[in-house]
């Protein structure tokens, strides 16, 4: 999966949550470790979407 699309899905999403883009709390450690896990479900399951599997994933991150 391209790198760069994700993390312009996971920036989008952090949007929505009402941060700006240079306020997102993600490091470079978590972003790494959020794809890892959106490749991982992914993989798993391929019938759900990728925005789906990825606001699911934000949305842990955030509430975590």
């Amino acid at each position: 999966m391209d790198k760069k699309f994700i993390y312009k899905m996971v920036q989008n999403c952090f949007k929505q949550y009402r941060h700006e883009f240079d306020e997102i709390p993600l490091t470079e450690e978590d972003f790494e470790e959020l794809y890892c896990k959106i490749v991982e479900a992914r993989k798993n399951d391929p019938d759900h979407s990728l925005h789906d599997i990825i606001n699911d994933l934000v949305y842990e991150f955030y509430t975590g």
